[in-house]
């Protein structure tokens, strides 16, 4: 659960494996590390959640460690989700190091991250009114690594401009 009733889970299917594509149309190959995840809830993610920041790190040791940093609604508390998903199956919690705070996104998204120094954005692959998604250099256990990080940014998702759009940017299936 990403939230304290249990309301909104978040399952790491495949946390730390290896994906190896070969496609005809367009002619690609390529392989490497992989990540799948999934997340789910009973409620609207706005009755639990303001925002949430999570990022996904490969370790030195080939290991995924995985931070969620839930910034709960005004009177829940905040949750915080720190794991380390080892090469053998098992899984670990460590203690998470301090936020960092990184530029607003164009749309003027504040977001932070955890990390042990100073974060660093390699590359802003998407930017939506209430979503980012960035490549980040970060230190983390220590170690200098490479994280894809999220932010969710729930009031600007709940607005009623935001709402108007999003049949465009993401149409929905009933």
């Amino acid at each position: 659960p990403i939230d304290h009733a249990g309301k909104h889970r978040w399952g790491p299917l495949a946390p730390s494996a290896q994906v190896q594509v070969d496609l005809q149309q367009p002619g690609q190959q390529w392989q490497g590390h992989a990540y799948l995840d999934s997340n789910e809830g009973d409620e609207p993610i706005a009755h639990a959640c303001q925002e949430w920041d999570w990022s996904r790190s490969t370790m030195q040791d080939g290991s995924t460690a995985v931070i969620y940093d839930i910034q709960a609604k005004a009177g829940q508390a905040d949750k915080l989700l720190a794991l380390r998903f080892m090469n053998d199956g098992a899984v670990t919690t460590f203690e998470a190091p301090p936020r960092q705070a990184l530029p607003p996104t164009a749309w003027r998204i504040q977001r932070r991250m955890r990390s042990d120094a100073p974060v660093n954005v390699v590359a802003q692959l998407e930017d939506t009114p209430f979503y980012q998604r960035a490549l980040l250099n970060s230190v983390l256990l220590g170690e200098p690594v490479q994280s894809f990080h999220e932010t969710l940014f729930v009031p600007r998702l709940q607005s009623p401009v935001v709402q108007a759009m999003l049949p465009w940017r993401m149409p929905r299936r009933g």
